[in-house]
């Protein structure tokens, strides 16, 4: 049996290590379990069930849905490796369903995916994995781990940059990282594909999921209707300049940077630019308005060198996304009124508080994660050039 040290950038004895494989029932995380299995690695496959199934198992490729579970259990069977069911309903609901109405009420976008591999997949399950008696937990998520001459690790983004994940993994910590690893971070999703079909795995031809896997259809409102009803309360459309446009539908149908669905006439084309949940008003401007020059941060988990508190005090050039869809961009890491802020060089377009900051190293090629935040505030202004210079 061949074995591979780079799998999990480690040269211990693959037979001796015990791996926790989180199988969602997908190709990647599918494939991680075979090269794993195949390197002669001690792995066990856990799959979470993380909502109810008479609810979720028709949604095609959602996570751990009804489906998903039997098609991780078949990839397991095939492999010949144990396999566990664990019910983390409850706490998912808690630490991400929950949170993700409750944020569509108060007027912000959350991102679920954030809040869930912060604590039901990475701090949760990696207890599971201790009380297996693993060394390592293993996913299938698209971002790499490597070693630090110190001992630490650290992210960088993946190599297929369409395919990277790290934005949506910003706040794994120091200590989550000892024990995580990434093993698709420097492969491609073609080349993960045609390793599904080498294996015989019965998913190597299913699709990705697209849609949040616990929103039927991409239909978040109804979701967020269902938990916060008062997010759907009617409310007044407001120009930047004072003028009543009309009604909307509820705070939750609508997000910064928004043009479609609005319902309202206007010469010119208007964007979502603001929304108070507290006075029930979405407010709207012109495309300008949107353009957004300093981000405020919260709840910062900061994985770059030395402590975060420092770094902002002495300032420092970074890369920054502010979007899950956007390419990170020069920004300035700084400190005004006590408060973390990024200078975006070039601006950005519908930055929308409850959305992440996520900061790369400035330098090299391959882009190390230093850390991130909750986006609190996003202005127009841009700081004087001899506070980010």
């Amino acid at each position: 049996m061949s074995t591979d040290p780079t799998l999990l950038d480690s040269a211990g004895d693959p037979a001796a290590t015990r791996v926790v494989v989180a199988m969602s029932g997908g190709v990647d995380s599918s494939v991680v379990a075979a090269l794993l299995a195949r390197a002669g690695y001690d792995v066990i496959g856990v799959t979470l069930q993380l909502y109810d199934h008479g609810e979720a198992a028709h949604r095609r490729g959602a996570c751990c849905a009804g489906q998903d579970i039997y098609d991780a259990s078949e990839v397991a069977r095939t492999l010949g490796i144990p396999h566990y069911v664990l019910d983390y309903e409850s706490r998912f609901r808690e630490e991400v369903i929950d949170r993700f109405a409750a944020s569509y009420a108060s007027g912000v976008t959350p991102i679920p995916c954030v809040d869930c591999n912060r604590t039901v997949k990475f701090r949760d399950l990696l207890a599971t994995a201790e009380e297996l008696g693993a060394q390592v937990l293993a996913t299938g998520h698209y971002v790499s781990s490597r070693g630090l001459p110190d001992g630490r690790r650290a992210l960088f983004r993946a190599a297929e940059e369409a395919r990277d994940q790290s934005y949506f993994l910003y706040a794994t910590t120091a200590a989550q990282l000892q024990r995580l690893r990434f093993p698709l971070g420097d492969m491609r999703k073609g080349d993960v594909r045609a390793l599904a079909a080498q294996f015989g795995l019965p998913v190597a031809d299913k699709p990705d999921s697209q849609d949040i896997c616990f929103v039927p259809g991409g239909n978040y409102a109804e979701v967020v209707a269902r938990l916060r009803p008062e997010a759907a309360q009617p409310g007044d459309i407001v120009h930047l300049d004072g003028r009543l446009l009309g009604r909307h539908r509820g705070v939750m149908h609508y997000t910064i940077g928004q043009r479609k669905g609005l319902g309202i006439a206007s010469p010119e084309p208007l964007y979502v630019v603001g929304i108070d949940a507290a006075r029930g008003e979405v407010r709207v401007g012109p495309r300008e308005a949107l353009m957004v020059r300093t981000v405020t941060m919260g709840d910062v988990n900061w994985l770059g060198e030395g402590a975060f508190a420092e770094a902002c005090a002495k300032g420092i050039e970074v890369q920054a996304k502010v979007r899950s869809t956007r390419p990170p961009a020069p920004g300035y890491l700084g400190l005004e009124d006590g408060a973390p802020v990024v200078h975006l060089a070039a601006g950005e377009e519908g930055v929308a508080p409850g959305q992440a900051c996520v900061l790369y190293d400035s330098a090299g090629s391959v882009a190390r994660l230093l850390g991130g935040g909750t986006i609190v505030r996003a202005e127009r202004a841009a700081r004087p050039m001899a506070q980010v210079a």
